[in-house]
């Protein structure tokens, strides 16, 4: 390739409305020119990367044995009604009408396709176990759209489906995914973990994402330090799910419940910081509303210890609490006779139901509020001073610290989400009657598994992890060219330009993704453009070089350049 017959357009000034790393140098490497909010025209350079990405994932899936296909991107309203979804999905679902008033969606996921296809196509478990896969565009209607393609409205992606015949099967489809995400990102150069993962708006019963770890990640993920990045040993989740190890016993009490004047004191903070002990010794109390048994609504008070904080995710999948909202400051005082900032589940106005979280419900002689203003309780036990809770579960978020399940100490860290999957069971295949014999001729629901891939995204990621103030700094999976030659000719020297054009040839002869820049460019703009869009190998070719048998090479991530014959500079790339 010979830049001289390729379009690639830098911009030396960084775009403004850039704020994350990887979109202001996709700017500045014009990989991507934007269209609309959320929406980019892949330049060629920006395509050759994706398509180096896309190669990787073909390969991977093709090894592990899934078969690729393409469905439309336009599905029909009818097909989201049997599962559920068409309501239920959202304000990022692109809803659409034809001509004659049909309604469509712009697919965001394929659940409902893959499974329409499946339920025409196989009618017996010998058809088992398959997994199918496409590489497609969606789109999703962000509600704020931002950080170029890392959250993008359209964007492409890899999406797989498995299908067996029972949920032995399912799992085992399930590991092999995971096997193979695990070589997809290792052979793009990535540094990743994969965590467990709440199912979210897809469902199943179980599924993990694989994050690419970067300081710029919009998720928290925790991990324990018994485990490695790349590497599958060790607990690890995303906050989402993530859990602690569970308490120790509950010690026995050892104080007298007792007033406390806080006149003034609102916050568990600000009450520890009055009464000179550890925040951990209190317990916050947050008001919401759910539904009880008979689907009536209820008043509910969560506990967590006084340093941590509710997780919204957990607390949901606590019964009854699916869709709870934060109570009003009417239905607070009406249920514990007090505002906001003083209360606790001691000798409410009215009966109500208390969730503790694990934690809580291990301490003793804690501090909450009196349910009168401007007074806290402390001593407070349970059993002795109030009744054990109603429920008991792990509703609060883990930090930095926390003991590990598997033994080790949980560290939080910020993660790229890029590859998510899921054990989705028989939730789509029951709704949408999809159903094949089994070796007993009778009709079986399949166990199907969702697997995908942010094919877009991860270039994106990848340039959050590799960068520095020059540019990008592709792992060499990734990069839109190995080898760069720079052609320094002022004087048009007739060798120079053989010596270059002779290296480009042999380089290519030899399997080596190798650019020319022979653009006519002084040094200092074309060895910018170079590292700017982040060539892991550089070969400066000259008259000086020339003359002394040389070559000038430089690795991307080294800070200085090296003479090299041309054997040595051969076996270096």
């Amino acid at each position: 390739m010979r830049l001289s017959q390729f379009h690639l357009h830098t911009e030396k000034e960084t775009p403004a409305e850039a704020e994350l790393v990887s979109h202001r140098l996709m700017l500045k490497a014009g990989m991507i020119r934007k269209l609309a909010a959320g929406i980019y025209t892949w330049s060629p350079l920006g395509l050759r990367v994706l398509r180096k990405v896309e190669a990787v994932v073909r390969e991977e899936m093709d090894a592990a044995g899934a078969i690729e296909l393409l469905m439309p991107s336009i599905q029909p309203r009818e097909l989201w009604e049997e599962t559920g979804r068409w309501e239920k999905f959202g304000g990022q679902l692109l809803k659409i009408r034809d001509r004659k008033d049909a309604e469509y969606a712009y697919g965001p996921t394929h659940e409902e396709v893959i499974t329409d296809f499946a339920r025409q196509e196989l009618s017996s478990y010998r058809h088992l176990p398959v997994t199918f896969y496409q590489v497609q565009a969606k789109f999703r209607d962000e509600i704020r759209p931002r950080f170029g393609v890392m959250r993008a409205r359209e964007f492409l992606m890899k999406d797989a489906y498995s299908f067996d015949i029972d949920a032995e099967g399912m799992a085992a489809s399930y590991a092999k995914m995971h096997a193979a995400y695990t070589r997809i990102f290792s052979r793009l150069g990535l540094r990743f973990r994969a965590v467990l993962a709440d199912t979210g708006a897809i469902g199943g019963d179980a599924s993990q994402e694989f994050h690419v770890l970067a300081d710029s990640g919009e998720d928290a993920i925790a991990w324990s330090d018994t485990g490695r990045d790349n590497d599958a040993s060790g607990y690890a989740a995303n906050v989402e799910t993530a859990r602690a190890a569970a308490p120790g016993p509950r010690p026995a009490p050892s104080e007298a419940m007792r007033s406390i004047d806080t006149p003034t004191q609102k916050t568990c903070e600000a009450v520890a910081e009055l009464m000179g002990i550890d925040l951990a010794r209190t317990a916050k109390s947050v008001a919401v509303m759910g539904h009880d048994a008979d689907g009536q609504p209820q008043f509910v008070l969560v506990l967590v210890r006084g340093d941590h904080e509710v997780n919204e995710i957990k607390l949901a999948k606590v019964e009854g609490l699916g869709d709870y909202r934060m109570a009003t400051e009417a239905e607070i005082l009406e249920h514990l006779g007090s505002e906001p900032g003083f209360l606790g589940p001691v000798a409410p106005a009215r009966p109500i139901r208390v969730v503790a979280d694990l934690e809580v419900a291990a301490m003793a002689d804690f501090v909450v509020g009196a349910n009168r203003p401007g007074e806290h309780i402390a001593g407070v036990n349970w059993g002795r001073d109030l009744p054990e809770p109603g429920t008991v579960a792990d509703v609060r978020s883990v930090v930095d610290g926390d003991r590990a399940e598997d033994g080790g100490v949980l560290r939080l860290m910020r993660g790229i989400e890029v590859g998510h999957i899921f054990q989705l069971g028989a939730k789509y295949a029951e709704a949408m009657g999809c159903t094949v014999l089994d070796a007993a001729g009778k009709a079986a629901v399949p166990m199907m598994g969702c697997y995908g891939i942010g094919v877009s995204r991860i270039v994106a990621a990848a340039i959050e992890q590799n960068h520095d103030e020059a540019g990008i700094v592709w792992p060499e999976a990734m990069a839109p060219w190995t080898v760069a030659i720079c052609v320094i000719n002022p004087k048009n020297d007739p060798a120079v330009a053989e010596a270059a054009n002779a290296l480009h040839d042999e380089l290519a002869a030899r399997g080596i993704d190798v650019v020319l820049d022979d653009r006519g460019l002084r040094p200092g703009p074309m060895f910018a453009d170079m590292e700017l869009i982040g060539i892991p190998h550089r070969v400066v070719v000259s008259g000086r070089g020339l003359e002394a048998g040389t070559f000038e090479y430089r690795s991307r991530s080294a800070a200085e350049s090296e003479n090299l014959d041309r054997e040595a500079l051969l076996a270096r790339v």
